[in-house]
């Protein structure tokens, strides 16, 4: 059941991304944290399996699917309306829209990777930013969660496209955690974006698969959810314009 006494105890959280595991792992756990939770995805089918996933886990929990098209910025702007009308205000957006593609080395790096790349991986995170900036700074715990790699800080010769996909996702969010900070004033950020870092994500059908792999230094889906849900624990100023490390530093 939804626990009712903590942090996101009646928060309004958007999830972009929602169908993949990491998507279905953070419905999961913000509804038992006790928010009401509105996934999104391009998925439809997969968007409607990973909601009723989160709401037989947590019986009364309220748990919505909305098939956008986050690389359309009108529907992503339609979207934040949305979710503000029908819940009355909007306390978070967790981003976990994906995609990798890498290559043997620096030299073999194929630029239609980036082309891809900057769609899901910065295109989505400006439309869904611009989108839910001005719901976000009105709530008392607004928070913007982008999900980062390591390899943003230190890249490598086969993931140019990836990494420096992810390093501008995270420039902007730390350009719109200034937006909070400046609108806070004197008084600090009353609301935050932050961004998590992990290595890789990992998950139990990737287990199953590869059963001897190690998986050095990956994150689990379920260790990410609970790090999104704890984000809402810590105070806006604290979290705001910061990178929050699951996994070493490079």
């Amino acid at each position: 059941m939804a626990q009712g006494n903590g942090a996101l105890s009646g928060a309004v959280i958007a999830v972009a991304g929602a169908a993949g595991p990491a998507g279905r792992a953070a419905l999961v756990r913000l509804a038992e944290a006790g928010a009401t939770v509105i996934g999104s995805d391009a998925n439809a089918e997969g968007l409607a399996e990973a909601v009723d996933a989160a709401r037989y886990a947590h019986g009364g929990a309220t748990v919505v699917g909305d098939t956008v098209d986050l690389l359309d910025a009108a529907a992503a702007r339609e979207w934040a309306g949305r979710v503000e009308k029908d819940f009355g205000r909007v306390d978070g957006l967790v981003h976990l829209v994906g995609g990798w593609r890498g290559g043997a080395g620096f030299a073999e790096t194929d630029l239609a990777d980036w082309d891809l790349l900057e769609k899901l991986l910065i295109r989505t995170v400006q439309h869904t930013s611009l989108a839910f900036f001005d719901a976000l700074k009105r709530s008392d715990r607004g928070r913007y969660l982008l999900i980062s790699a390591a390899g943003a800080s230190k890249p490598t010769a086969g993931n140019a496209a990836y990494s420096a996909s992810k390093a501008a996702a995270e420039a902007w969010t730390l350009a719109m955690a200034d937006g909070f900070r400046k609108a806070g004033g004197e008084d600090g950020p009353r609301s935050a974006a932050a961004i998590l870092v992990v290595k890789a994500l990992v998950h139990d059908a990737m287990r199953a698969e590869r059963p001897n792999a190690k998986f050095a230094g990956f994150t689990d889906v379920k260790e990410l959810a609970e790090a999104i849900a704890g984000v809402w624990e810590r105070p806006a100023a604290e979290v705001n314009g910061n990178r929050l490390w699951l996994t070493e530093k490079p």
